[in-house]
């Protein structure tokens, strides 16, 4: 019964009554609310990249 509407009405049924009625507003809350650094910013490549990238003329000397 997966994939139909039928299946999705008893899934969402039987979260209802495990978890309750407002179990998908509660675990967004959840997500939203950790702030959690990880990958690329948390090593201090990106600070880096930043610091290099900037530094970097995109522009000729000026010829006079």
């Amino acid at each position: 019964m997966s994939g139909t509407s039928e299946g999705g009405q008893k899934a969402s049924q039987t979260i209802k009554d495990l978890y309750g009625k407002n179990f998908f507003k509660n675990i967004g809350a959840i997500g939203g609310s950790r702030k959690v650094k990880k990958g690329f910013a948390v090593s201090g490549l990106a600070i880096e990249a930043g610091r290099r990238g900037g530094t970097i003329s995109k522009r000729r000397p000026s010829v006079k």
